[in-house]
């Protein structure tokens, strides 16, 4: 009972702080609702369903990067059942905080149907690391493109050098054997107990990707593609909105780190800190609060949609997945 008011407690407090946000944006940006829904629904239609077409790429490039880890773990599904538990993920995201909400749901979908925790979790892991990677690669490229236009400025560089530095630290202690030893030290500290053979043995998983350089080749090139499409897709949504003379450059600098900022676990989905964030940097490309508020909103929007679709899917197949867990049981 405790855990059940302790979990319904934080995703109200989740709620809140994505209600807070967009009130405190609107106020502080002076940002009128008549006039942004007015900026939105003129918006060029054909150039937004180009936009979406775009994300869906992504959606598309992002399944089969996981069910290539998933193969290379020895995890051989049915394409189907891959498809479903990806969907799930989609659209538990929208519902828990940020993305890593939605990869704890389809890491317990598809765990749960193969009896491989340890082997899924790992995939799962390693496909949101391939895409961090992707992440801060596609964001230093554009910085060292367009260090003129960032100027200097900290609000840019420190979240850059987080990113980085973050990314550093995760891929020394998973693949570099002296610090991971001492990792697997520091876990046999007394009382750790069954958290400290979880987190061991998923280390263990994730380092048996060590030796699959093709596959984690292969995930990285993914994620590169995946990490360009995305701030081509919020550069389209922009022009559609009308917003020109703004360089693509600038996207493919802030975009990375907006997606990374929303990546913290602190906002159901992450709306009210993408809004945010987005209101903020592309204020430094000279975008003004409505029209990057439109484009964060209707980048959210698309979002939402193709969660809600991934939920349909989820839920209309329920029998199917009762009778593929049956049969793997």
């Amino acid at each position: 009972m405790h855990k059940i008011f302790k979990k319904t407690l934080t995703i109200f407090l989740r709620i809140g702080i994505s209600i807070i946000l967009f009130v405190i944006l609107f106020h502080s940006k002076e940002i009128d609702i008549k006039s942004l829904l007015d900026h939105i629904h003129s918006a060029n239609k054909p150039f937004l369903l180009l936009a979406f077409s775009f994300v869906f790429l992504n959606y598309i490039l992002c399944f089969f990067r996981w069910n290539i880890l998933l193969k290379a773990a020895n995890i051989h599904l049915p394409i189907k059942r891959v498809v479903i538990s990806f969907c799930g993920g989609v659209f538990f995201s929208l519902f828990l905080p940020s993305s890593i909400g939605g990869d704890f749901a389809r890491s317990i979908d598809l765990a749960r149907h193969t009896q491989k925790t340890k082997e899924v979790i790992a995939t799962v892991f390693m496909d949101r690391l391939s895409g961090y990677v992707g992440l801060a690669s596609v964001t230093l490229f554009s910085l060292c493109f367009g260090w003129g236009i960032v100027n200097n400025d900290l609000a840019v560089l420190v979240p850059v050098a987080i990113i980085v530095l973050v990314l550093i630290f995760i891929l020394l202690v998973l693949f570099n054997k002296f610090l991971y030893t001492k990792v697997n030290n520091f876990l046999h500290i007394p009382n750790s107990g069954r958290i400290r053979e979880s987190i061991k043995n998923l280390l263990q998983e994730i380092h048996y990707f060590r030796d699959k350089k093709g596959v984690l080749l292969e995930s990285l090139v993914l994620s590169l593609i995946v990490q360009a499409i995305g701030p081509i897709a919020v550069y389209i949504t922009a022009r559609a909105l009308g917003v020109s003379g703004v360089k693509l450059l600038y996207f493919f600098i802030f975009v990375p780190i907006i997606g990374a900022i929303t990546l913290l676990p602190i906002a159901i989905g992450g709306f009210g800190i993408r809004e945010s964030a987005s209101v903020f940097l592309f204020a430094k490309a000279g975008i003004d609060g409505i029209a990057a508020m439109a484009i964060a909103l209707l980048n959210s929007y698309f979002i939402f949609i193709f969660g809600v679709i991934g939920g349909m899917i989820y839920v209309f197949t329920l029998h199917y997945r009762r009778l593929q867990h049956s049969a793997s049981s």
